[in-house]
């Protein structure tokens, strides 16, 4: 690991402190500042494991966080965004148990008005600060997390690589790839089926007038469900929107569709459709502009014959079989979304995504593992691709693979396959090398770590090519686009 940040400020697009103090201690820098206090204690479940543990909230935005270090800690430290929500959970004693130091934080109350990653990350840097100063240096961090926790990783990874050694990003997004997905497999709907209802400008809308909207989505939805026409459309927009056909909100997992057969992956894209209308439990998006004051998402200039093009495999055969038994041509559906009105994008929000890390650019500087499972219909899985293809392009192959669990639901990873996944960072700082990660491989490599644990790597079929790569140009950066 590189020596600390400065003491100096750093500007990132946003003013942002390159550490909480430093490594000589605060009380040099700022006479009220004090550590936290550290406590011994011993795990209450079968493990026993003696830690010392530090719970307190960060000197700057008050963050709570929390850190334990084991007995036996083998000089690693794992970070991640929910630990405190996790920290006594299986996995963290069996980590604290196996040697490794962990922390991290608890998401704050206001991030669903003012999420912003890149002061996320901020907050890891002061906790490695506290870190050090209470613990001593690690001999190498690695940033890991789920969901957002990944997102912040991938900034971690891209941005602030000089405080960290490694990262593993689990069902991750990038704000603006996603928020366009998203917008790309509504508009179809929106050209399509229901022109009159709004897919754009809901960043006002309160929770009621959302679930309002919802509502009369969600009707339209089921009526073309009923009709052969309606079937083919919807299926046509989950392949345009690179959005999972398995995935749809339930109580318990959804069986995956045999991709091959025409009518229940169909059935499974119209109960993965529902989770993406606009209403108020699809946040994500609302999330993103709601941060940047305006609106995010744009599909100028796309040609959407060509985004369907792109799309699955057995989706796009699925999509032209239903198109052929509804009777319809594909080819003049295509020709009403490519004539309707687009959509531009707010400069003020383009210019708040595309802050140092806010976004991706497909540039990790330390080794960068990303897992993803299969049936994500909350952050979807071709996200990793389209991630991947953008790292081949930048160069920086030889520190990022991917690896895919064949599971329903967003951050469903047994214990196991995250080991797994430490497992092999671990060996790929050890060594300079990255250890095999196809699925046989990763598969063992679980079930040697977490032998009664469930190990579903797999091949993950993917799209032709990701639709929605975007990096933003230096005018996207200053908010001067036209």
């Amino acid at each position: 690991m590189t020596t600390m940040f400065s003491k100096r400020f750093v500007a990132v697009g946003l003013i942002v402190l390159s550490g909480c103090f430093s490594a000589d201690g605060a009380k040099d820098q700022n006479e009220n500042w004090n550590l936290p206090k550290v406590v011994e204690a011993t795990a209450s479940d079968k493990t026993k494991v003696k830690y010392r543990e530090v719970k307190d909230a960060l000197p700057i935005r008050k963050t709570k966080y929390m850190i334990r270090v084991p007995e036996n800690w083998n000089g690693t430290l794992l970070n991640d965004l929910d630990y405190c929500k996790k920290a006594d959970s299986y996995m963290s004693m069996l980590l604290l148990e196996k040697g490794y130091a962990l922390s991290g934080t608890v998401r704050r109350p206001d991030r669903g008005q003012s999420y912003d990653p890149a002061h996320e990350a901020h907050d890891f840097i002061c906790i490695f600060d506290i870190f050090e100063s209470t613990f001593g240096k690690p001999k190498r961090i690695i940033q890991l997390g789920c969901s957002g926790g990944g997102t912040v990783t991938l900034s971690m990874v891209e941005k602030y690589s000089d405080r960290i050694d490694g990262g593993i990003a689990a069902c991750a997004a990038t704000s603006q790839w996603m928020a366009n997905m998203h917008l790309d497999g509504l508009f179809v709907m929106q050209s399509l089926i229901a022109p009159e209802l709004p897919i754009v400008d809901l960043v006002d809308y309160e929770n009621q007038k959302l679930e309002a909207l919802g509502e009369k989505w969600k009707v339209a939805i089921d009526e073309a469900q009923q009709t052969p026409e309606g079937r083919a459309r919807i299926a046509l927009a989950i392949t345009i929107g690179q959005w999972p056909a398995w995935g749809g909100r339930g109580e318990a997992p959804v069986i995956k569709p045999d991709p091959t057969n025409v009518r229940a992956l169909q059935e499974s894209m119209c109960h993965s459709m529902a989770m993406l209308l606009p209403n108020s439990r699809t946040k994500g998006t609302t999330m993103l502009e709601r941060a940047g004051r305006g609106q995010l998402r744009s599909n100028v200039g796309l040609d959407y014959a060509e985004l369907f093009e792109n799309g699955n495999t057995h989706y796009k055969a699925a999509v032209k079989s239903l198109y052929q038994e509804a009777g319809i041509r594909i080819e003049d559906d295509l020709k009403t979304i490519n004539a309707a009105p687009r959509i531009k994008s707010d400069p003020a929000a383009i210019k708040y995504w595309s802050a140092l890390g806010r976004t991706h650019v497909g540039e990790p500087k330390v080794p960068l593992l990303r897992i993803h499972t299969s049936g994500d219909g909350l952050v979807y899985p071709v996200l990793t691709q389209g991630y991947e293809e953008l790292v081949r392009q930048k160069g920086y192959s030889d520190l990022f693979r991917s690896a895919y669990v064949d599971n329903w639901g967003h951050c469903m990873f047994s214990t196991g396959e995250w080991l797994a996944s430490i497992e092999t960072v671990m060996q790929r700082l050890d060594s300079g090398v990255w250890p095999d990660t196809d699925p046989a491989s990763m598969n063992e490599r679980a079930k040697q770590l977490e032998p009664l644990s469930k190990t579903r790597f797999f091949d993950f079929p993917g799209v032709e090519q990701f639709n929605r790569a975007w990096v933003p140009t230096v005018n996207d950066y200053m908010g001067t686009q036209e």
